[in-house]
């Protein structure tokens, strides 16, 4: 008996008994008035949930809206066409959507388009309106309304510009390429192969939303965080090519001005519907600024996220470096 309570003790301690996550812990409790009572944080790392905490009557497999984390999907659908030879990154849109040669547009580019450098200019707040209901019936109504009623304010680019409509724009390409719903599209190349069964940008008020339109569940998304941490593989299948994930990790933005930034994204810079939160590009993420808190980290080896049951008014960005410090506190690892 002594023998296998020993042998026991030994197989725990590479487990989660072997690290003390009461720190993260403590930062969901003591946050509950900002992300709500009803929260889930997941941990992946090493082929598995290294770590899972849910609070209020809120489960991993309860699906909730993810705002702009929504926009990671849509670059990685992106990608998956340019892996099959069906489209190009430096496609002009034009190729695509014959409105915006009319208009003067159809120099912009498809990575213009996910690195928000398109040089469109936004509403008049200058910002984007990020969480406004849409006002368009379809996608295709939203981005000919771009093309036709928004100027050139730069030359695509030169600045960097966060708001919804590039990955807007995007999607309508892979639309009109593949002759498809974007919301079918997704569902059939990515979410079916990556086992996302409760995740949908299917929206009947309104235009469907690549940016930020998706709802899915903490289980769900982690499947797309961990293909992204095992180099675009997902239970043994190549689902995105490591080439197309290592895009992922390259800053698209260096030479471009920076026109608006939400604070929430202070100090990152961004690639292709991703934020690179550190110059070596080790850790990469796609945060809504209102929750989910989502993040690969591969010098530590995991993957996270945090979802709350409802959407909640923005979040500081002091809250989620102090989540991101005390899941780190927990990963050994030499990283700066």
């Amino acid at each position: 008996m002594k023998a296998y309570t020993l042998l026991f003790l030994l197989a725990l301690s590479g487990s989660t008994l072997a690290q003390n996550f009461s720190a993260v812990e403590q930062v969901m409790l003591n946050n509950q008035k900002s992300l709500g009572d009803d929260q889930v944080l997941l941990i992946h790392k090493d082929g598995k949930i290294l770590y899972q905490k849910a609070l209020g009557d809120f489960k991993p497999n309860i699906q909730a809206p993810i705002g702009e984390s929504s926009q990671w999907l849509t670059a990685a659908l992106v990608l998956m066409l340019v892996d099959e030879g069906k489209i190009s990154l430096d496609d002009n849109i034009g190729k695509h959507l014959p409105i915006f040669p009319k208009w003067m547009k159809g120099y912009i580019t498809l990575r213009h388009c996910l690195a928000n450098t398109t040089g469109i200019e936004a509403d008049k707040s200058g910002a984007g309106k990020l969480f406004q209901k849409s006002k368009f019936a379809t996608l295709e109504e939203e981005v000919n309304y771009y093309a036709e009623k928004r100027g050139i304010a730069q030359n695509p680019g030169t600045w960097f510009q966060y708001n919804q409509m590039g990955c807007n724009i995007a999607g309508r390409v892979l639309e009109v390429l593949t002759k498809k719903k974007f919301d079918r599209l997704i569902q059939e190349k990515l979410l079916r192969p990556l086992n996302m069964r409760f995740t949908t940008f299917s929206n009947y008020t309104a235009a469907i939303s690549p940016f930020d339109g998706a709802k899915s569940t903490a289980t769900d998304y982690m499947n797309f965080l961990s293909m992204l941490l095992n180099k675009g593989k997902f239970m043994g299948k190549q689902i995105l090519s490591e080439a197309s994930v290592n895009e992922l990790l390259k800053i698209q933005t260096g030479a471009a001005v920076n026109k608006f930034t939400p604070p929430f994204f202070n100090s990152y810079a961004f690639s292709l519907g991703t934020w690179v939160e550190n110059k070596e590009g080790t850790t990469i993420s796609c945060n809504a600024q209102n929750a989910p808190f989502v993040w690969v980290d591969y010098c530590r080896g995991y993957a996270a996220i945090l979802l709350p049951k409802k959407e909640q008014d923005v979040q500081k960005r002091e809250l989620y470096n102090l989540l991101q410090a005390a899941v780190n506190e927990q990963m050994k690892a030499n990283c700066r």
